[in-house]
Parts: C-alpha cells; structure tokens; sequence
C-alpha cells in the first residue's frame, strides 16, 4: 500500500489484528500488571492502552511517537534532551507553563535561557549564537505569531543545535515540524488532537528511533503515562480531526473577517487575514490559518469581561481546541505578563457560523461604550 494521506490515516491507523469477531476499533486496556514475555513488562515501561495512539500520531508527523499524561508531560520529557549546562532559545510568548518552567530551569542555574520574539528569524538566528537548543511554538499561544520554521530548523541543524517545536496549534494536519526539519514536536493532545475536553494528554516526537528512545526513557523514569481510558478518548477524537479543523477553521475565517470590521472591535489578529503581521509566511509553510483568534475591544479590560459574560453561545473557559468556542480574556493570568490587559483568546468550535456570529454581535452591542 502506497503511503495514505493524513485524512486517511486518522481514519485507518492504529486499528486492531483482523480477526473473525474482532473488534474494528482498540479496545480500552486498563492493566498496570503484563504477562511475561514481551518487551514492556510492566505498564509504566509500555503498554497495549497507547501503542495504537502513539502508532497514528508517529504517522502524522513523520517520526516516532511516545505518549504522555500531559502536554507538560510531554514538554519536561523535551527538556530531558537538553545537554548539560544548555543554553536554551525560547520564545517570549509562548503558551505559558512552559514559559515558567523555562524560567524556572533558569533561575536555579540549570539553564541559560533567552527569550526572544520568534517571528523575528533574524534576532532568533542572533540569539542562537553559543546556544544549544532552539524552542519554538508556532502559531504562538495566544498571540498567534507564525515563526518561520524551516528556515529556523535548518539554521539550527547546521549548528548543531536540538530544535523542539510546539506543534499544539496547528495539528499535524497544519504542518509538520518534522518534515520542515525539526528533532522533536510535542502536542497537548488535551486540544485539538483529542477535541471534546474531556482527557488529559501529550505527545513528544522524535525524528529518529534514538531520540524517541531517550523521551520513551523520560516517560518510564517519571512515570508520566497516560491512562488507558485518556489514550482510547484520544485515538477517537482523532478520527474526526480532519472533519473537526475543516469546520472550526471555515467558522474562524468568518469571524475574523466580520470582527474586523466592527466598531467596537479593534486589532484582530488570525493568520487567514491579510493584516496579520505574518500572513505571506503562513500561507507559505502552513496548509491552513487554523481555528484560533484574538481580538480586542473598546473600553479595556473591565469591558472585555463584561463582553465576556453577555455570551451566550460562547464559552467562558480556558483551553483551546474542542468543537465547542472558547472564550477568555488571557491576561486575567499573571504569568501572561505580556499580553495586551483586553485581549480576547478565541477557540473556534463547530457550531453553527451564524449562531457564533450573532452572539458576539449582540454580546458587543449590550457592552458598548
């Protein structure tokens, strides 16, 4: 069989053995003690719960893939690659527990960091000079900055430096980081890759079987891994991912086109729009602008919260990545100390266009100032 294409693969990979009676999906297996004989042993060292996941998340992104209990799992599985004493290139917005830990590392003296904007390839490739490892998050979280991977990656492969890339926001379906030259991707499968808000998981992936090994390492000494009910909810929401990002995507277009263009809202930011700073680039390296927006309104932040609680269709809550629209205004948290004080992070679901649409309009006409 000829290589099947990302659609397909959601589809067919990581069914069971053909059998006579055999079940078409995997099975739920909730078993911490195995048999004697195969290559696990144990469950914490490898079990049947996650190979099929991992076997169709390996696929989509071109390399080998080692499930997590989280995406911060995951992500701290990632720093276990760095070499000692790293210095370690990160983006100054990024989705931001990672952001802290970072910080953390560099606080305690295990770590240089240095945080730059990675939109800005040239200071990025700047900042590279002495380091040893390169983090990108692209699109950024929730700014939604676009930074130019393949000519990152490759800067860094001739240089020898270990490049990490967030993938969560765009999916594999968006782009693959491995392909474009990264050494690992890593997801918060908890968005979109599961996409009904109901699991907690992460992936690391690495290029190579070695790099896959030492993350593999990382998980069993941490104990990191993903339960068996999380792992069978992930492989299901990952058959209509294709489908779910189709809509979402069609429904995040349209809104941002029609936000734009209201009085009361100012400084859209989605990279399907001609105005954002890195459109040209995403269109280039990316197959889609993706379903996430920002946006913020008049009146600051006491009006952004009050927008907020008119909606009505919209939900108010943090995360990202399901088929229902989020909302929240980011920098109600302190650690998004960066973030405009009324910007609006939205999720873009699969409702109805017009539904979505109309609540916003409406919620924006009861809070106008």
């Amino acid at each position: 069989m000829s290589e099947l294409r990302p659609e397909t693969e959601l589809i067919v990979g990581g069914r069971p053995e053909v059998v006579p009676d055999g079940p078409l999906n995997a099975p739920i297996s909730p078993a911490s003690t195995l048999r004697p004989g195969g290559e696990s042993g144990y469950a914490r060292s490898g079990s049947p719960a996650w190979e099929p996941l991992e076997t169709v998340v390996g696929r989509l992104e071109d390399g080998h893939a080692v499930a997590f209990a989280s995406g911060m799992a995951a992500a701290h599985a990632a720093f276990r690659l760095f070499p000692p004493d790293p210095t370690v290139v990160a983006p100054e917005v990024a989705y931001m527990a990672v952001r802290e830990s970072l910080q953390i590392e560099r606080d305690a003296g295990r770590a240089g960091v240095r945080f730059v904007d990675i939109t800005e390839t040239a200071a990025v490739k700047a900042a590279c000079d002495g380091a040893n490892v390169l983090w990108l998050e692209s699109p950024t979280n929730p700014l939604l900055g676009i930074a130019d991977v393949p000519e990152l990656c490759a800067f860094a492969r001739e240089r020898g430096i270990l490049t990490v890339v967030d993938n969560t926001l765009a999916t594999p379906l968006g782009q693959r980081p491995l392909t474009l030259g990264a050494d690992v991707v890593m997801h918060s499968g908890t968005k979109a890759m599961g996409g009904h808000s109901d699991l907690l998981i992460g992936f690391a992936v690495g290029r190579t079987p070695e790099l896959a090994a030492e993350l593999h390492e990382a998980r069993h000494l941490a104990g990191a891994t993903p339960g068996a009910l999380e792992t069978f909810l992930c492989l299901r929401g990952l058959r209509t991912l294709s489908l779910r990002l189709e809509r979402s995507q069609a429904n995040a277009a349209v809104l941002a086109e029609r936000l734009e263009e209201h009085p009361e809202v100012r400084e859209v930011r989605y990279p399907g729009l001609a105005s954002h700073p890195q459109a040209g680039l995403a269109v280039r390296i990316m197959a889609g602008p993706g379903f996430m927006l920002t946006f913020r309104v008049h009146g600051g932040a006491g009006r952004a919260d009050s927008f907020v609680d008119a909606l009505r269709v919209l939900t108010h809550a943090t995360s990202l990545g399901g088929v229902e629209t989020l909302i929240e205004r980011r920098a109600r948290y302190p650690a998004e100390r960066r973030i405009p004080p009324d910007l609006l992070r939205v999720s873009v679901g699969c409702e109805h266009v017009e539904d979505l649409w109309e609540d916003l309009d409406r919620a924006l006409a009861a809070t106008a100032v």
